[in-house]
């Protein structure tokens, strides 16, 4: 399989498939099916890739820029020239390294959305819900994040964020700390075996429950279906944020279809103590 090849200056630059955990599919072509990816896979124009629920793969630009995909993630394949790389982000997050010196601009773009961000050297990590909820952290450099006819610079040590509908909002101080909210039933003891766990973390933010990732909305709102079984069963779920902070909590709860039914917390924002990691 040839490798998408760009002309760098004299030298040949070819995007292929670095280090995989878990699973990873590969699209060849738009209209492509979806079949199991491998290190050393070429991609082209066109091609896409994706990870499942605690997986991730690391697209190799040549020596010119590496992109590691969080679980959950998809990635599309665009432009690929002499002077610019363009990625089209469906959902996920990713974090891009661009080594500078090369008179080469890399460019991430967010599906549903105006909202896009591009360096031409630096280290940034940038979400998306799918549904025009974008966030963007920079570690290193400079970022240009635009959307909504505006665009900001996210400073090294800086995120932002940019709602549905909206520009991106001006960029602030990536926090000490993750918010992790996570509602558990009142009782402890249950007797139905589908809970449906609410909770709320950051905008932008991966959230996985029960090592599945779920969908975190423009207000860092998520919910999970969680399927019990008999017994004693352990709740754990996982946030990390686009400027690196992670957070856990963990719960238990009992089923046990023998009890009476019961009633849920009138309050389902009740803090559920958090790990910060």
């Amino acid at each position: 399989m040839a490798a998408a090849q760009l002309e760098v200056g004299a030298r040949t630059l070819e995007v292929r498939l670095g280090e995989t955990t878990g699973h990873v599919e590969l699209r060849k072509g738009v209209d492509g099916g979806w079949q199991v990816a491998r290190p050393g896979d070429a991609l082209e124009p066109k091609d896409g890739v994706r990870t499942g629920d605690g997986s991730t793969v690391v697209l190799v630009g040549g020596e010119t820029w590496q992109v590691k995909m969080e679980p959950g993630t998809e990635v599309g394949i665009g432009e690929l020239s002499e002077s610019i790389t363009r990625l089209l982000l469906e959902t996920g997050m990713a974090r891009a390294q661009v080594l500078g010196g090369q008179r080469h601009v890399f460019e991430v773009r967010a599906s549903n959305t105006d909202a896009q961000a591009s360096t031409d050297a630096g280290v940034f990590t940038i979400a998306s819900n799918g549904q025009g909820t974008v966030a963007v952290a920079t570690e290193r450099g400079e970022v240009l994040f635009s959307g909504g006819g505006r665009v900001v610079i996210v400073r090294e040590g800086q995120q932002a964020l940019k709602r549905p509908g909206q520009p991106p909002g001006d960029p602030a101080p990536i926090p000490s700390s993750l918010l992790l909210k996570v509602a558990l039933p009142a009782r402890r003891t249950i007797n139905t075996p589908r809970l449906v766990l609410k909770g709320s973390s950051e905008p932008g933010a991966l959230v996985e429950v029960q090592g599945r990732v779920v969908r975190v909305d423009e207000d860092g709102r998520f919910e999970a279906a969680v399927q019990l079984r008999e017994g004693l069963n352990q709740l754990d779920v996982r946030a990390r944020g686009v400027g690196g902070k992670e957070r856990a909590s963990a719960g238990q709860v009992e089923l046990d279809t023998t009890v009476r039914p019961t009633t849920m917390d009138g309050d389902l924002w009740k803090d559920h103590p958090a790990q910060t990691q």
